[in-house]
């Protein structure tokens, strides 16, 4: 016992500073967690290309004119920031869904399709400037994370997925209702390339660029 006793009384050292020095940073840490729910006003499907067996070729793409139009939906998801002390800069991990349904597609003369449900779920994480006001907060944001897309089965394509890199960027007023609780407002577009590899089954799919703006309000708790 008393070989280990410099050994017990270093770690208690060590320790006791771990916990004397992490403390007061993380009472000072700022953290929130929110709900937020608005409406996807999607841009367009553009850039639209066949993929795997598909690619290049005319009569296999979706449609001929080059672009998908999109419905707007409901946008609807959660957050969790964390500040280092009332500080200007954060970080944020944030999740958003939305079902931007693509329109009736025409497909050439006298041929259409009535359209494609789509759904697309987006996870990131976002880095947060802000001025820390104590009552009013305006701030912008940008950052990177996944796009989850998936459509559904129609009479010229299959139900697929696609996760592909997402890229958003933001800016919102957030006002304290109380000391804890918080009311916000934002605005984000985001965007990602979706390739629906299997669209076809065995003659491949097709790729677009989606971009689509949010409009955003939500509730924050803050510890």
């Amino acid at each position: 016992m008393k070989k280990n006793a410099p050994f017990v009384a270093s770690f208690l050292i060590v320790g006791c500073w771990f916990v004397s020095f992490c403390t007061p940073s993380l009472v000072s840490a700022e953290m929130y967690v929110a709900g937020q729910a608005g409406v996807n006003f999607a841009d367009r499907i553009n850039s639209i290309a066949g993929t795997g067996p598909s690619a290049g070729i005319p009569d296999l793409e979706p449609a001929p004119n080059p672009d998908f139009d999109i419905q707007n939906s409901i946008t609807f998801g959660a957050k969790v920031g964390y500040f280092p002390g009332h500080s200007w800069y954060g970080i944020e991990g944030e999740v958003f869904h939305s079902t931007p349904h693509i329109k009736q597609l025409d497909l050439g003369p006298g041929a259409q399709d009535p359209g494609i449900h789509m759904r697309v779920t987006t996870v990131g994480v976002n880095v947060i400037a802000r001025y820390p006001g104590r009552t009013i907060q305006p701030y912008v944001g940008a950052g990177i994370g996944a796009a989850i897309a998936h459509i559904g089965d129609t009479a010229t394509v299959r139900s697929d997925s696609a996760v592909a890199p997402a890229w958003n960027v933001l800016a919102g007023l957030r006002t304290f209702i109380t000391p804890k609780i918080a009311v916000f407002g934002e605005y984000k577009y985001t965007g990602a390339t979706l390739k629906f590899d299997g669209a076809y089954g065995d003659l491949g799919g097709f790729s677009g660029n989606y971009r689509a703006q949010h409009v955003l309000g939500g509730l924050s708790y803050h510890f």
